[in-house]
């Protein structure tokens, strides 16, 4: 499956969230706590190719996902995706461990999830901000963000791991 998605930097996560209601949304899951997991092996191999396994938690919930290296794109991220249910996250990363991967950046987010036909629409709370990120096909994203107010220019392409690495090397903009 090719993800196609952008973010965009949003200041109040509830009046969007508002907004994106009245433009015929509904939540398929309402305000929670997600737990994310970043795992590579010793050397890393799948980083540097700008590949990522991430292990996902989200109350009982969990999802093992594999992200190809990112397609050439100026607006949007694009990028192969492989994703399957965890019944079991503590397990799973003992499976993990023993095929010898580490756990090499772990972060947390509050996200709400709707949905418009085959577009999600994720608000996402982040450590470095607050996130409008559109899913879909690259004609949907532009026509919902265009009816928020947004447009090309405001797409952000970057991984919340690349923007909480950024924060990390430069400091607080904010």
């Amino acid at each position: 499956m090719t993800e196609i998605e952008v973010k965009i930097r949003i200041d109040d996560p509830k009046a969007v969230r508002e907004k994106v209601l009245s433009l015929g949304t509904v939540v398929a899951r309402d305000r929670h706590l997600e737990q994310n997991v970043l795992f590579d092996f010793d050397p890393p191999l799948l980083g540097p190719g700008g590949r990522a396994l991430r292990l996902r938690t989200a109350g009982r919930r969990a999802s093992l996902t594999f992200k190809g290296e990112r397609q050439k794109s100026r607006s949007f991220k694009v990028r192969e995706e492989f994703e399957t249910q965890v019944r079991d996250p503590k397990q799973m990363r003992k499976i993990l461990k023993a095929l010898g991967l580490r756990e090499t950046f772990s972060y947390g987010k509050h996200r709400t999830v709707l949905r418009k036909s085959r577009l999600t629409i994720c608000i996402d709370e982040t450590p470095v901000g607050n996130y409008l990120e559109l899913e879909g096909e690259r004609h949907e994203i532009v026509r919902f963000a265009r009816s928020l107010g947004y447009g090309r220019a405001d797409f952000i392409t970057l991984s919340y791991v690349e923007m909480i690495e950024d924060r990390k090397r430069t400091g607080p903009t904010d």
